[in-house]
């Protein structure tokens, strides 16, 4: 029996970050204190966030924890920065978070741990397998989801990742703690649960506040043990008791599905963070690209310090009890602090490296405003682009100029819509224009200033039989004007979707933020509907009365259609985005929600009867039960037909939770329980005689881009669009100087099917490292150029793998690396 002592420790949760710093300090110090005065107990504690507190408030206990790691009663278990929720973080998070833990404890302490430990996350995706064989990993101990939920080989399994990765995986009997004082009676209660079992393991220590082994606990333990003639039982490691299962030689059954889940409303509580989340995420992965491609061609120097500030703000917010929104309000607010910390970090260093890469670019004429676009992605991007700029100088009088986008010369479809500020002048503009843009470069486009108006055009669209409709070579697209929903989506001739899409459902809910007993939300409480004209008008904030569904935008790029909705104490606004030329159509919900206990869905019914969803998810792609639970996925879902050769693809810029049921894509928005709020027994959860703050009140705001077509068309291209819709390319107006000579593109891909999530410069030796991920499931062969150094390779790639090369630009070498960065 190879017992774990530990002391789980949520940095935050219940209490705030300053708690859990204290908290970390008086546990290691208790269980520094006991390892040294005992001969037997060995002390098991990860992530790298607890142990950067010791080291800073109390510099003497870390020397003492350094001490008892080489000697071998302190053990550095996991190795990760932190747990993270183990879903919504990208394929890309998960690589930081070992990366960066790794480097610390072998730094600090020189280990490196080969057992990856997840204790209390609630589910974990598939693609972590991968992740984890590429970084050193040879096995995985976790706590959740219970048996209930997912059934699983006491005695552990060999999980099987996407690309077809092994690792030995184990979810721990019990739980991760015992009662203070309790530890021996776990042990017994364990042996006469378990009798007929060769190795066990068993987990124990007090938390989830911290506190770890006490004395009491220690000196009955040691009792035991020297009592025990049934069974061997010693104080252990992960490590040891993998090992020990490995040399048994028992077969293990093999398990090629994800690990999930547990407390669904996760994916939704709290729903600030993980937009915010999203939003750093890409932001990170996207100036590191710019820096890196700056920097490769001596532009500027690479901010590697300034970059890992803002990854240590990413890799906190991903905590399992701050990105799921199970946490107090507090911890909500210093978790959007963090967040908006690391973005403003970011917002600095890409303004340096856009500058960096637009130099050489010529002056403008006199009458231009030059545009500049920078495309991180090492593919041509093609889409519709917004930028606001000034005209020279205010124009007081009734006119309206309208600016024409040109692209060396030739004029680009282009219209002005309405821009963020308010003022009743003829001055800011908000271009909307379709190009593309040349890959890992700048794009530069001129606008000019011909057309001047008699006043700002107002949008003039028929509406045919109670219907505003737009019908292109590519797409049809109706709104009902009785109800606001979109009845036709068709794309090439074909419907895509039935009536009433995108209707805004209410759900049943409860004050319970993690979902600990529902796995799905099935019951409707009601729906949006949409606002009478005087109701739209007060929503709208306008003095005349207007329609609830009207054109607010047209021009030769789209049409946009605009509906007012209102539910309760609630109201919605539904914008449509109707392109004039492809079939991307942009959805924008803007939600002003003060309900309790419900949820919020927005409901897609696809015209498809056989329709199987999918969804991305760390660095892989998988069907989704749906139809059955509340699901989890990451930057796209899709609804696949394989009768009419279809896909429906959706792609979000932060939403994770939906599900599909009666043939919907229905896509969860919000939830509005209370704070770290979960049932016990019968007690009430929430204060009978007074108020309760619930979560997520107010004013939110989502998007999204559905797209439909032939399946392996269709399947075969949302990656690299769902990469570029979230890390968008950067679009600024400035005059340049004329100096300088322009950089060439960094990085580029010829070929299909692979994304370049990473390219960055390494952390320990001179070179450059990309990350590259093969995202359909597709074996496939791609030629990778570096055209600074002449570079050009080719690389071959298995279904969903992940490939890490090491670039050196002065030797020209290009090899592959593990995650870790080592040959």
């Amino acid at each position: 029996i190879h017992l774990l002592c530990n002391a789980h420790l949520d940095p935050c949760w219940l209490w705030e970050w300053e708690e859990g710093a204290a908290e970390a300090l008086s546990t290691f110090r208790t269980a520094a204190d006991l390892c040294e005065e005992t001969d037997s107990l060995v002390f098991n504690h990860n992530e790298v966030t607890l142990y950067k507190w010791v080291e800073e408030y109390e510099p003497a206990l870390f020397a003492r924890i350094q001490t008892l790691v080489k000697a071998g009663r302190w053990h550095i278990m996991g190795g990760w920065y932190l747990q993270p929720d183990c879903n919504m973080p990208s394929g890309e998070s998960f690589v930081r978070q070992i990366l960066m833990g790794r480097l610390y404890f072998q730094e600090k302490f020189g280990v490196a741990p080969t057992t990856a430990i997840n204790f209390d996350p609630f589910g974990h995706t598939r693609g972590l397998v991968q992740i984890l064989k590429k970084s050193g990993y040879d096995s995985y101990l976790f706590g959740r989801p219970h048996e209930e939920v997912c059934s699983l080989p006491p005695d552990g399994f060999i999980w099987v990742g996407y690309d077809g990765s092994e690792i030995a995986a184990h979810r721990f009997i019990g739980w991760y703690n015992a009662p203070l004082g309790k530890a021996r009676d776990k042990i017994e209660t364990w042996l006469k649960d378990n009798p007929d079992r060769e190795i066990g393991l068993i987990l124990w220590g007090v938390g989830n506040h911290g506190g770890g082994p006490s004395r009491k606990d220690v000196r009955e333990i040691d009792a035991f043990i020297g009592e025990s003639t049934d069974a061997e039982i010693i104080h252990s490691t992960p490590e040891a008791y993998f090992a020990e299962m490995a040399a048994s030689g028992r077969e293990r059954p093999r398990r090629e599905q994800d690990l999930n889940s547990w407390a669904p409303g996760c994916y939704t509580s709290q729903v600030r963070l993980k937009q915010q989340h999203r939003l750093l995420e890409n932001m990170l992965f996207m100036v590191e690209k710019m820096a890196a491609a700056a920097a490769l061609q001596g532009l500027m120097a690479y901010p590697q310090a300034a970059l890992h500030e803002a990854l240590y703000d990413l890799l906190n917010a991903e905590f399992h009890d701050i990105l799921p929104g199970s946490s107090v309000q507090p911890v909500e607010e210093a978790g959007l602090r963090m967040l908006h910390h690391g973005l403003e970090i970011l917002s600095r260093l890409r303004a340096h490296a856009f500058f960096a890469l637009a130099s050489g670019q010529v002056r403008a004429r006199d009458g231009e405003i030059p545009v500049f676009a920078y495309n991180p992605h090492p593919y041509a991007v093609e889409g519709v682009f917004e930028c606001e700029f000034n005209l020279p100088d205010f124009n007081f009088e009734d006119e309206f100029t309208a600016p024409t986008v040109r692209l060396n010369g030739e004029a680009l479809p282009c219209q002005v819509e309405k821009e963020l500020g308010n003022q009743a002048i003829d001055w800011r503009k908000r271009c909307v224009f379709r190009a593309i843009l040349a890959p890992s470069a700048i794009t530069r486009f001129d606008c000019t200033l011909e057309a001047v108006l008699p006043g700002r055009p107002t949008p003039q669209w028929p509406v045919e039989d109670g219907y505003i409709k737009l019908k292109t070579d590519d797409l049809e697209a109706w709104v009902n004007i009785a109800t606001g929903l979109m009845d036709k989506f068709a794309v090439k001739g074909l419907d895509v979707l039935r009536k009433e899409a995108f209707l805004p459902l209410v759900m049943e809910d409860d004050a319970d933020c993690w979902s600990t007993v529902a796995l799905k939300y099935h019951c409707i409480a009601g729906q949006f509907t949409l606002a009478s004209p005087e109701t739209g008008t007060r929503i709208s904030g306008v003095q005349k009365t207007i329609d609830s569904v009207r054109v607010v935008e047209d021009g030769s790029v789209r049409l946009v259609v605009e509906a007012v909705f209102a539910y309760s104490d609630s109201f919605l606004i539904l914008t449509y985005k109707l392109p004039k030329s492809g079939a991307a159509m942009e959805v924008e919900v803007r939600v002003h929600w003060n309900e309790k206990d419900r949820m919020l869905k927005l409901a897609v019914p696809v015209a498809f009867d056989d329709a199987a969803y999918w969804g991305q998810v760390a660095y892989g792609r998988d069907v989704l039960p749906g139809a059955e639970r509340e699901v989890v996925a990451q930057k796209w879902v899709a609804a696949v037909s394989d009768q009419a050769d279809m896909a429906l693809t959706c792609i979000n810029d932060g939403v994770y939770g939906s599900d599909f049921v009666d043939n919907a894509l229905r896509l969860t928005l919000l939830r509005s329980p209370a704070y770290s709020c979960s049932p016990f027994k019968d007690r009430p959860v929430v204060r009978p005689d007074g108020y309760t703050p619930r979560i997520d009140q107010g004013e939110r705001c989502f998007r999204f881009w559905f797209n439909a077509g032939k399946q392996e068309e269709r399947l075969g291209q949302v990656d690299r669009e769902a990469l570029v819709y979230n890390e968008k390319p950067f679009l600024l107006s400035f005059y340049p100087n004329g100096m300088g000579t322009p950089p060439q593109p960094a990085v580029l891909i010829e070929g299909d099917g692979v994304l370049l999530t990473a390219f960055k410069q390494a952390e320990c030796f001179d070179g450059w490292i990309l990350r590259l991920f093969e995202s359909t499931g597709k074996a496939r062969t791609i030629t990778l150029c570096v055209p600074l150094i002449d570079l050009k390779k080719e690389i071959r790639f298995s279904p969903f793998e992940i490939k890490s090369l090491c670039l050196n630009e002065a030797t020209k070498a290009l090899y592959e690396v593990n995650l870790m960065e080592q040959h």
